[in-house]
């Protein structure tokens, strides 16, 4: 089994305090915060387990697929049940599905622990006024950049960082003694359908019905070709190649049709005309 160093704990810690804080790298942070991808690579190369952090994650981005954030309140923060979820998973040899079920209640006390963070910052917001007040440019960096991107190290940190090296080894070696059990089958259950969900969530969000027969093509061509083990990279090139046909198809159906060719006739016209 897998063990989680406390340096290792640190470094998941701090990178997830950087996601949450939306500092790094500036608006990007803000779609780091929305997927738990990057957050389950960073877990793979500190663990050096890239593959199976990321088997792991791809099965956490389905359920995390429809989450939206109106007002920068989110449901869940998938940042923050990537950031445990996947460890506990490394370390426990759980399979996907059974991460999955780990992941959706972290990821929910996570979404608490950020709107405290919002809370706090409304009291920054007297020293942004000040600030403005005074023409303090210094002062109003501070405050709106500073101020709150060290207020979410301090909050996110030291709970990630004990919750990994503390609690993770203990949860991961519950769940090893429990393998085979009928509580990680329904765990595993549970995980299938939250990520059954996520999908059927974002085809209704953004699902047009004239396209969704390209989705039941790329289910069945999965089912189809799954004995010929053919790689993702094959069904992107597939999918772009389908794209580009119906584009172009679409495209020739929609241009004006042009002139007729009725030169001569309008020359007959003309010397009709003329006399």
């Amino acid at each position: 089994m897998q063990t989680l160093s406390a340096v290792q704990s640190l470094i998941i810690a701090l990178w997830v305090a950087a996601v949450m804080s939306r500092w790094l790298g500036g608006g990007a942070s803000l779609t780091l915060r929305f997927s738990p991808l990057m957050t389950g690579l960073v877990v793979g190369v500190v663990m050096g387990n890239i593959k199976d952090a990321m088997i792991v994650t791809a099965s956490l981005q389905l359920i995390y697929m429809g989450v939206f954030s109106p007002g920068g309140s989110m449901p869940a923060e998938p940042s923050i049940a990537a950031g445990v979820a996947v460890p506990v998973a490394l370390m426990g040899n759980l399979k996907p599905e059974a991460a999955i079920a780990i992941a959706v209640p972290v990821g929910l006390l996570g979404s608490y622990l950020y709107q405290l963070r919002f809370f706090i910052n409304t009291f920054l917001g007297k020293l942004t006024d000040k600030a403005i007040d005074n023409l303090d440019y210094k002062g109003m960096s501070r405050s709106i950049i500073w101020y709150p991107t060290i207020l979410s190290f301090i909050l996110f940190v030291p709970l990630i960082f004990v919750t990994l090296y503390f609690g993770a080894p203990v949860i991961a070696d519950l769940i090893t003694k429990l393998q085979g059990t009928v509580i990680i089958h329904i765990l595993e259950v549970l995980g299938g359908g939250l990520a059954a969900i996520g999908i059927a969530t974002t085809i209704y969000v953004i699902g047009r019905k004239d396209l969704l027969v390209f989705f039941v093509l790329a289910y069945f061509m999965s089912v189809i070709f799954k004995d010929l083990n053919i790689t993702m990279v094959t069904y992107a090139i597939l999918g772009t190649i389908i794209a580009i046909i119906f584009i172009e198809t679409k495209n020739s159906y929609s241009r004006p049709a042009g002139p007729s060719d009725d030169s001569t006739l309008d020359d007959d016209d003309d010397y009709d005309d003329g006399f």
